[in-house]
């Protein structure tokens, strides 16, 4: 009867051990995947030693016992503290993992060191021949370790039931009652004097409890749900990198949303390949220059077939091992279905757009020409400026005309149009700069460039008191944002919010360049007009770092266009 007893819980832990085999997930604690390898191990060891008829047997199986009490209370307070989310350095687990292997070795040398059993021998007790011992100081250390382990287990499952509000209560409900029946087995025998061993049920029960906590654990790792289901559905791409940049490996969906990747080798350089530097190379050498997250629609369009054209949310992020940055990756989410319906409402704004234009076009051209004239009176009080907002006017104008001509830039009719008619307003905020700085016949002092470069944030705010009643919302937009940011830099350095890179509006980095490249060619009461080639280098050389440097390619097109036109101002 004994005997049965013994080969079914060994049994039940080994079915227990496959059904967590087929039930795994890679967000599963790694602490339960090696209770669940243990468990059967150890209960196997209790059927031989049940069975052992000499003493040879009966202390190899004793051996493997041990390795459950020594190695499961580990691993299973490590279990507790990891669910319970509590940060531990790893000293704290290779200490706790360097004491269960020293009082196993310990175990394991019992017959030489008699730390464990001061002596032993085989003796018939009621027909069954049984292993008698005398137990030495390490039982007793043993038990030590068991009782610390317990310790921990309860102290880490209270302190989270009071002070972890984003561990499931369910969970620490759950945790606890592995813990409990892991002592009372290891107790039980030795309390009640009983015949059997009572640690492989409780070993069993365990497992059954630890089946149920990865059933809840899968559900409340919403990240790692979430992410698995767009890994199905297919919507999703994921491009790897090592820290050095070398390929590592993508999915299928991104092997069909960039072909050129079936034809990458692992662990090669995308780095000199011009099919990938409009794209996977772009983002990473932005995101590595940046250190952000910022994220890019990437279009693949059909030439032949529009309707099939499909769009793409680009986001990059560091790779981990842990904790530990070990590479980059890239996703490609499908958005097609999302920016195709922002196009039509887009599409059909323009048209309602277009319609109330032409019913009120002479409250708009009354309204326009009002703000054009706050424009030319805060020029006429500036002596330095003279003609400026004429002259930024067309070089946004013309750089526009650029961006549309090559018509790889997804800017709409309405927004070329509204920055252009935005452009004069750049500098309205100098209204409120005191004369006595605004027409300083010189370089402003410290005190007096930070009086000056307030008129950003006032130009904001005075357009957007100006337009507050306009139904032109993306004009309303358009023109704030170039008052507000068209002296921001691409690397941060710029003013009044020093953003980075694409947090600034397109419209205000299309304004800087034009805002920069008049103040370069045009003679100031404090500096002479430099010439277009010397203009040209400072505009060259800071794009990706004064300006956005994928406008560059409009710039350099727009380039004799601007010069013609300077020649004649």
């Amino acid at each position: 009867m004994v005997t049965l007893y013994y080969e079914l819980v060994f049994s039940l832990s080994f079915i227990l051990t496959i059904i967590y085999v087929f039930a795994w997930r890679r967000h599963y604690d790694v602490n339960i995947t090696i209770i669940f390898l243990l468990i059967p191990l150890v209960n196997l060891s209790y059927f031989f030693l049940w069975k052992a008829s000499d003493v040879e047997s009966a202390i190899m199986a004793t051996k493997s016992v041990y390795m459950g009490g020594c190695f499961l209370m580990f691993f299973i307070t490590m279990c507790v503290i990891n669910l319970c989310d509590i940060k531990k350095g790893k000293w704290i687990r290779r200490i706790g993992f360097l004491i269960s292997t020293v009082i196993y070795v310990g175990v394991l040398t019992l017959e030489k060191n008699h730390l464990l059993y001061k002596s032993y021998h085989m003796q018939e007790i009621n027909g069954k021949m049984t292993l008698v011992k005398e137990y030495g100081p390490l039982h007793s250390i043993f038990y030590g370790m068991v009782i610390a382990y317990t310790i921990v287990e309860i102290v880490a499952l209270a302190y989270s039931l009071k002070k972890k509000k984003q561990v499931p209560r369910r969970l620490i409900y759950m945790l606890i009652i592995p813990v409990i029946i892991s002592v009372m087995g290891y107790l039980s025998r030795s309390v009640l004097n009983l015949t059997i061993e009572t640690v492989p049920v409780g070993y069993v029960i365990a497992q059954i409890m630890y089946l149920l906590i990865v059933r809840k654990i899968s559900r409340y790792k919403v990240a790692d749900m979430v992410v698995e289901s767009m890994v199905r559905t297919g919507g999703v791409g994921f491009i790897s990198f090592d820290l050095d940049g070398n390929y590592i490996g993508s999915n299928e969906t991104a092997k069909e949303i960039i072909p050129d990747l079936k034809a990458i080798t692992i662990d090669q350089s995308l780095k000199g390949i011009l099919s990938f530097d409009k794209n996977v190379n772009n983002w990473l050498d932005h995101f590595r220059e940046n250190d952000t997250n910022v994220k890019t629609l990437f279009v693949v369009q059909d030439e032949n077939d529009e309707e099939k054209t499909r769009f793409y949310n680009i986001s990059t992020n560091y790779l981990y091992d842990g904790k530990r940055k070990c590479g980059y990756q890239i996703f490609l989410e499908d958005d097609t279905q999302n920016q195709k319906y922002i196009r039509l409402l887009n599409n059909y704004n323009d048209e309602l757009t277009d319609e109330v234009e032409e019913k009120t076009r002479h409250i708009v051209e009354m309204h326009d020409n009002l703000i054009l004239g706050m424009a030319t009176m805060v020029e006429s009080r500036d002596n330095s400026t003279g003609g400026h907002i004429k002259r930024t006017s067309e070089g946004v104008r013309i750089l526009i005309d650029e961006i549309k001509k090559a018509g790889d830039l997804p800017l709409t009719d309405s927004f070329c149009k509204n920055i252009i008619k935005a452009a004069p307003m750049h500098d309205i905020g100098k209204i409120a700069v005191d004369d006595a700085i605004l027409r300083k016949p010189g370089k402003f002092t410290d005190e007096e460039y930070e009086k000056m470069k307030k008129h950003a944030e006032e130009g904001a705010r005075i357009i957007r008191e100006i337009l507050k009643e306009t139904d032109d919302e993306e004009f309303k937009i358009i023109a704030e944002n170039v008052a507000h940011y068209h002296h921001e830099r691409w690397d941060g350095s710029g003013y009044p919010e020093k953003l980075v890179g694409e947090q600034i509006p397109i419209e205000a980095r299309i304004m800087a360049i034009a805002d920069v490249y008049d103040a370069l060619v045009s003679k100031r009461v404090y500096k002479e007009k430099m010439s277009f080639e010397e203009a040209d280098k400072i505009i060259m050389d800071g794009m990706g770092k004064h300006f956005d440097a994928s406008l560059e390619p409009y710039y350099v097109s727009a380039r004799p266009r601007l010069e013609e036109y300077y020649k004649g101002v």
